[in-house]
C-alpha cells in the first residue's frame, strides 16, 4: 500500500488547528477504545481492568486478581464515572482516560 488515501493532494502542515485536532480525536478513540476493549490500566501501581456487563449493559472494573472493585455508571469520549459502597455510603470516582497508563 501507497498511502496514497492519506495523501490530500497537497502539503499539511502538522502544526495545523486541523492536524492538531484530528490527533487528538485519535487518541481519545485510542484510549476510549482500549478501556471498553478491556485493556489493563495502572492507578498507583495496582492493574485493573474494564469488565463489561452481561447483555451489553455497563460492567464493572476489576483488579488484577479479578475482584470487583467498582460499579461504571457512564463512560464518555474522555472520562469514565464509577460507584462503589463502602460502610454504606455510596462512593463515586471518576477516571480520566486521558491520564491512565494502559498495560500491553
Amino acid at each position: 500500500m501507497d498511502g496514497r488515501t492519506n495523501n490530500t493532494g497537497r502539503p499539511v502542515s502538522p502544526k495545523s488547528a486541523r492536524q492538531t485536532r484530528l490527533a487528538k480525536q485519535a487518541f481519545n478513540n485510542d484510549v476510549h477504545n482500549k478501556f471498553v476493549s478491556g485493556v489493563t490500566f495502572k492507578i498507583n501501581s495496582n492493574t485493573y481492568k474494564y469488565s463489561q456487563g452481561d447483555n451489553g449493559d455497563l460492567g464493572c472494573i476489576v483488579d488484577g486478581i479479578g475482584f470487583h472493585q467498582c460499579n461504571v455508571s457512564y463512560i464518555g469520549r474522555t472520562k469514565v464515572e464509577c460507584y462503589s459502597f463502602t460502610l454504606g455510603k455510596k462512593v463515586n470516582v471518576t477516571l480520566d482516560l486521558k491520564t491512565l497508563k494502559f498495560v500491553k
